[in-house]
């Protein structure tokens, strides 16, 4: 049997006054994530290890059933294996954000979402005014990259820019958790107030500005650590020959990679609203013609919950179910008002197990990571069904699994 993995990136929420009570994902029309919910079984799953920030990070690779107490080390070692910075012994690598400071706050964590493009031309800019022998800049993409410290030490204490909009950036600066650390942290921070000179004076963000765009005019250092020790999933399920993953985030990419799965890049993958669902959804289905197992990561809810942005985190939910399940469920078994769930016949030669779930909430009224569990549904062809009929954070509650935790969802998947 082959495995595939639909993520929704934050798609998770609390309820909504203004949708009558109802979740996101309750609200938005989603046949798809209900129709697989009926013919399989539920759950709930604890994607954050207590202890842990409930980062896509923790969030995801708990998903794939590594323990976090074993691997974690931040978001930007996992970058570093995404975009091919070899990590040596010693070296600290740091996500580096570029963000928009508005006054003495931080007006948002993605500055506006510039185009890699654009973060490409800041990010040299940066290495070249900034960069030595101990410290490189290594873009990424859109907002997101890479800052690698030799000798950094990681014991030091950074805010995610995305938990804080509106907030004075000052009292966020890095601190030192041990002594020792202090020099990184001080090191961190005088790279902070320089880039914030350096950027807000470049021609590039003085365009964007003139156009009524943010600026990318700070960069912020966080979720740093060494080289993490991860053991490939095709060791820990030989039935996982060959694996892929598909995602427009670098972070997922990392994960992926260390996972020993390749990464497959899709025209048009934006990680916003805008994504190219048809494109991501197409890679998965060629995937699936000669892979084991597909880790399709949609990254558009997530941005949604972080704008605090309602009406767009229920579109992202119905292109979720329209335009990337709907036709991946479609190549493998036809056409849902044409599938008998008891004679079930895969177009692939061999039956596709399929997940859908999110990594983690990411409440519109809240704009950041929260760490309750997630819903998660798993339809195995010709395998008994639940009594869940609906696909939310509520129905769930009631299925089958129960709570699951560490890598109790990754094999009960993988378990045939």
């Amino acid at each position: 049997m082959k495995h595939i993995i639909i993520l929704g990136d934050g798609m998770a929420d609390w309820k909504v006054e203004s949708l009558g009570g109802k979740t996101p994902l309750q609200y938005a029309p989603t046949p798809y994530m209900d129709a697989l919910a009926r013919m399989g079984r539920t759950g709930m799953l604890k994607t954050v290890q207590d202890g842990f920030h409930p980062g896509s990070e923790v969030a995801n690779s708990s998903i794939l059933g590594y323990d976090q107490e074993k691997v974690y080390e931040g978001r930007g070692p996992l970058e570093a294996a995404s975009i091919g910075v070899a990590l040596e012994d010693g070296d600290l690598a740091i996500r580096c954000n570029l963000i928009c400071i508005e006054g003495d706050h931080i007006k948002n964590h993605s500055a506006g979402h510039l185009s890699t493009e654009e973060a490409d031309v800041l990010i040299r800019y940066l290495q070249e005014k900034l960069g030595t022998d101990r410290v490189q800049f290594h873009t990424g993409i859109q907002y997101r990259h890479l800052l690698v410290i030799k000798g950094g030490d990681k014991r030091i204490s950074c805010t995610p820019p995305h938990d804080v909009p509106g907030q004075a950036w000052r009292p966020l600066l890095v601190k030192a958790e041990v002594p020792d650390a202090q020099p990184t942290a001080d090191l961190l921070n005088d790279l902070i107030i320089r880039s914030q000179a350096l950027l807000s004076a470049h021609p590039l963000n003085q365009q964007r500005m003139s156009e009524g765009k943010d600026p990318a005019n700070s960069i912020w250092p966080w979720a740093g650590g060494y080289r993490p020790a991860m053991t490939p999933l095709t060791t820990t399920f030989p039935q996982i020959k060959r694996g892929a993953v598909i995602t427009a985030v670098d972070l997922l990419r990392g994960i992926g990679k260390l996972a020993g799965l390749r990464c497959i890049d899709v025209e048009g993958a934006t990680g916003l609203y805008n994504t190219n669902y048809e494109g991501k959804a197409q890679a998965a289905i060629d995937a699936l013609r000669t892979d084991d197992f597909v880790y399709l990561h949609i990254e558009a809810s997530d941005e949604a919950g972080h704008d605090g942005n309602l009406d767009l985190k229920l579109q992202t939910i119905d292109y979720l179910d329209r335009r990337a399940i709907k036709p991946i469920f479609e190549a493998v078994y036809g056409k849902l008002e044409d599938f008998d769930p008891s004679h079930p016949h895969s177009t692939l030669g061999e039956d596709v197990a399929i997940a859908v779930l999110p990594d983690h909430p990411t409440p519109v009224a809240h704009r950041t990571h929260t760490n309750e569990p997630v819903p998660f549904l798993i339809y195995k062809p010709g395998k008994p069904a639940d009594s869940v009929r609906c696909f939310d954070e509520e129905s769930c509650q009631a299925g089958s699994y129960g709570l699951l935790e560490k890598d109790g969802f990754i094999r009960a998947l993988m378990d045939d």
